[in-house]
């Protein structure tokens, strides 16, 4: 589990895909390798992933190693990552540590494509496009994890969803450097999908 607090950017080092398996490297701080062990769970863009190696490169940075699946590919954007992209990083919670945002289960719905952003010096807002049938799980001022982010839901339109982001949130993840149609990896809050779902059956009845 996770909290969608993201720790750092990390710079992707290198990928290779053979037989629709990827093997990702990603750079990162080395403080990120503090405590990780092999099968360990750590959060790219929001996906979780297995590390199944890691090294030190020099004395600020270190290396993680993973293996994504044909159908992590698929349903998420780290299909369409290359080398020198920067994904959004965060280690799995541990007991006792703070949940800053909500908890995040690491396990992406769907995609959404960003189709407007308005920046200002001090704020920046951005609407996402979402599938049709996931919008039923969106509220104003509920919680929702884009790219591995835990951001609250500001409007909510029909397809669409805004977001409000603080400069801290633009420069410490990948969020700050999103275009127009841009894809980011969306999980909706499990509390709110399970509150929906369990409404719908009920009215069945």
């Amino acid at each position: 589990m996770f909290t969608g607090i993201v720790q750092s950017k990390a710079e992707v080092f290198a990928i290779k895909i053979q037989n629709q398996l990827m093997h990702l490297t990603i750079k990162c701080q080395v403080n990120e390798l503090m405590g990780l062990e092999i099968g360990a769970s750590v959060a790219i863009n929001g996906v979780c992933l297995t590390a199944v190696t890691f090294s030190q490169l020099d004395n600020e940075h270190g290396t993680i190693e993973f293996d994504v699946i044909d159908e992590t590919l698929r349903v998420t954007n780290l299909g369409a990552i290359k080398q020198g992209d920067f994904v959004n990083l965060e280690r799995s919670l541990k007991a006792g540590d703070e949940i800053g945002g909500h908890m995040v289960s690491g396990h992406i719905h769907c995609q959404a494509i960003v189709v407007n952003i308005e920046k200002t010096p001090e704020n920046c807002a951005i609407t996402f496009e979402i599938g049709k049938e996931w919008q039923e799980y969106l509220f104003s001022k509920g919680f929702i994890s884009i790219n591995g982010c835990s951001l609250t839901l500001g409007a909510v339109a029909e397809n669409c969803f805004t977001v409000h982001l603080i400069p801290e949130t633009l420069s410490r993840t990948n969020i700050g450097l999103l275009q127009v149609n841009d894809k980011v990896n969306i999980e909706c809050d499990q509390q709110t999908m399970t509150i929906v779902e369990t409404v719908k059956k009920l009215k069945l009845k």
